[in-house]
């Protein structure tokens, strides 16, 4: 199994972000396809390294073709390659993911990216009442190494329901609780990557933890599951 990530990938993709057509694409897709193996090793690695301190029961590596329905972009082919690891769900909430892309663009990040309105209205409402195991959480030297602050996009003011004047408002305004990790290209094809980015992912399982926990409890802390 291949533990890195080869270089060539990056030197494909920047050769194809100047030529995004079906008939180069046609034309260098034996060499695409031979690249595209060695990466799903790769994540296929990650996914095993996972499991050995996690419950991961699903690995989707997102195909290279762009849905361009409703997209002004209309080249037909992204420019990088990118995985989601699923925990196993219900009792385990959050996820992994990892994209590879040239110019030192590649990161990892986990969290809730688009959580659903109920789970969303229920942190929401954790927050309310009480953030401080959180911002623990947050503020922990290890973890703030690896992962820096939180990033998502939020709300200019309180959501509905809530007082814009709150303690918490920080928190509470959050549409989705993303924590990321950016990697140069040099970092990215070390030998080193993929302990890197698995220790990465180990640092954020106190976020997990108790995340999962409010969102398998009502707010009383009664299990929902």
């Amino acid at each position: 199994m291949n533990e890195t990530i080869p270089r060539e990938v990056f030197s494909f993709f920047k050769r194809l972000d100047k030529n995004n057509n079906r008939d180069w694409f046609n034309d260098n897709k034996p060499e695409f396809k031979e690249l595209e193996k060695e990466v799903k090793q790769f994540y296929n690695q990650l996914y095993e390294r996972l499991n050995t301190h996690d419950e991961v029961d699903k690995l989707k590596m997102f195909r290279i073709y762009r849905d361009v329905r409703f997209s002004k972009d209309k080249t037909p082919y992204k420019t990088h390659f990118g995985g989601s690891f699923h925990r196993k769900k219900p009792e385990l909430r959050g996820g992994y993911y990892l994209h590879i892309q040239p110019n030192n663009e590649s990161f990892i990040a986990t969290g809730f990216w688009q959580p659903n309105k109920d789970d969303l209205f229920r942190i929401r409402k954790e927050f309310e009442m009480d953030a401080r195991e959180m911002r623990a959480i947050m503020s922990n030297k290890k973890f703030k190494l690896v992962w820096g602050d939180l990033v998502g996009d939020e709300l200019k003011t309180a959501p509905k329901g809530f007082d814009k004047e709150h303690e918490n408002i920080d928190l509470i305004r959050k549409k989705m609780y993303i924590f990321t990790r950016k990697f140069t290209d040099k970092e990215v094809t070390s030998k080193n990557f993929l302990n890197t980015v698995d220790d990465s992912f180990k640092t954020i399982r106190p976020f997990f933890d108790y995340m999962s926990d409010v969102l398998t409890t009502n707010l009383n802390g009664e299990s929902l599951i």
